[in-house]
């Protein structure tokens, strides 16, 4: 299990005023109350009752040198870096949530979920669309997981309509990149760039 100091974020031998202090600011951000409307319910739930915890290990005197470094849950750990990730998707803000789900080391269905999510919402929707699948896998009855996979292919079916309609009935994938090369010159040409990299 984590040590308690390390789950309030303080170092050991913090004050009893200073263990007040953090366990009254981590409660109220992950409290149930605070997170009614929240997709990630759950885990702020958990992350809530894991204070709750360390905060009266601490106040029992049961926080002894014991714990020590040994003292971790890896599980837990993982859960807040999972909220953060979800916070910074809900924000738009994809290259955070990434850097923070590259740095967890478990790989649940949640973080492939998470990881797909950012891989589609930064355009990489083929790499997205691998691990929303491997989630639903791990966990199929997640109605979360599958709705977004479902949107996933809806809107690959979509796109493929349209570039095989576009093609006058060729799925060429030469025809296609020819087009999509056409179209940036002429944007080129009136001042815009449709493809920054050509």
């Amino acid at each position: 299990m984590k040590d308690p100091y390390e789950v309030l974020g303080l170092n050991r031998g913090a004050s009893i005023e200073e263990v007040k202090k953090a366990y009254r600011q981590l409660a109220k951000k992950y409290h149930p109350d605070m997170n009614v409307n929240n997709p990630l319910q759950d885990l702020a739930e958990e992350k809530f009752k894991e204070i709750q915890w360390a905060y009266d290990e601490i106040m029992k005197g049961n926080a002894s040198a014991s714990y020590g470094s040994t003292y971790t849950n890896n599980n837990t750990r993982s859960t807040g870096d999972l909220f953060s990730a979800r916070q910074y998707i809900n924000l738009g803000r994809f290259h955070e949530a990434m850097s923070i789900l590259r740095k967890t080391k478990v790989r649940n269905a949640e973080w492939y979920f998470l990881t797909g999510v950012c891989y589609v919402s930064l355009g990489s929707i083929g790499q997205g669309l691998q691990y929303v699948q491997r989630a639903v896998n791990m966990d199929p009855s997640n109605m979360e997981y599958s709705n977004y996979l479902n949107q996933i292919l809806s809107m690959q079916r979509t796109y493929q309509q349209r570039v095989y309609t576009y093609g006058g009935g060729s799925s060429s994938t030469a025809d296609c990149c020819a087009q999509l090369i056409c179209a940036d010159c002429l944007c080129e040409c009136l001042g815009g760039d449709l493809i920054s990299c050509c």
